[in-house]
């Protein structure tokens, strides 16, 4: 008998249900399930398939369960994104880990609207690509001046930007363009990122009543600027 519930048909994989998707492409989960396919799913162990999911750069944790009839259920639970790291024209969500873990495209999905964003305009940042994890120091700062809005550093404009340059380092501009502050390098141990808050509050203190009169300023440190 129970030689004949195998061999039914209902147990043949024939569809595929997912659940959790967001940034991961619905065909290359079908891909990674193609070995499986037209297989009998009776007694079908489905650690393996976890197993290939969760190479997936998108996700984080998979789950698979057989389901009558012939049915594999996915679900997905992916990395979460808190930055989009831009290089040119190509876009990339980070992960809290650094890990550039998918590409964007023209239109954003619903998960990535409204993330801060990093235009990395480094030479050696052409390199980058899904797969690739930034450095920890530069995650951490631009998670910290990415998470200012105006109303932190007493400006009146619509938004801010963070850019990051060969020749200075981490940036703070406003958008519209208007001023520019160079907050500089950030090192592990000689200029860490605990230097930021200092920073802030300097710039803070600079803008205050005179906003519109700055165009460029160079956060040396917590407290002194340059030029």
């Amino acid at each position: 008998t129970g030689d004949g519930v195998g061999a039914s048909s209902a147990f043949d994989y024939a569809r595929l249900e997912v659940d959790g998707l967001a940034f991961t492409d619905a065909a290359a989960v079908e891909a990674a399930l193609a070995g499986v396919r037209g297989a009998n799913l009776f007694g079908l162990s489905t650690d393996p398939l976890v197993a290939d999911l969760q190479t997936l750069s998108t996700v984080a944790y998979a789950q698979v369960e057989v389901r009558l009839p012939a049915t594999l259920a996915v679900t997905l639970e992916e990395r979460r994104p808190v930055l989009i790291w831009q290089v040119g024209a190509r876009r990339y969500l980070a992960d809290s880990d650094g890990a550039l873990f998918a590409a964007l495209g023209s239109d954003l999905p619903p998960g990535a609207a409204g993330l801060p964003v990093v235009d990395d305009r480094r030479a050696a940042s052409a390199g980058l690509s899904v797969d690739r994890r930034l450095d920890s120091v530069d995650l951490d700062a631009a998670t910290r001046l990415a998470s200012l809005v105006p109303a932190d550093v007493g400006s009146s404009a619509v938004s801010l930007g963070v850019g990051v340059t060969d020749a200075n380092g981490f940036i703070l501009e406003t958008r519209p363009p208007g001023w520019s502050a160079v907050f500089g390098f950030y090192t592990p141990s000689l200029r860490t990122t605990e230097l930021i808050p200092g920073q802030v509050r300097l710039l803070r203190s600079l803008l205050a009543g005179r906003e519109e009169q700055v165009e460029r300023v160079i956060l040396a440190s917590e407290t002194a600027t340059f030029g």
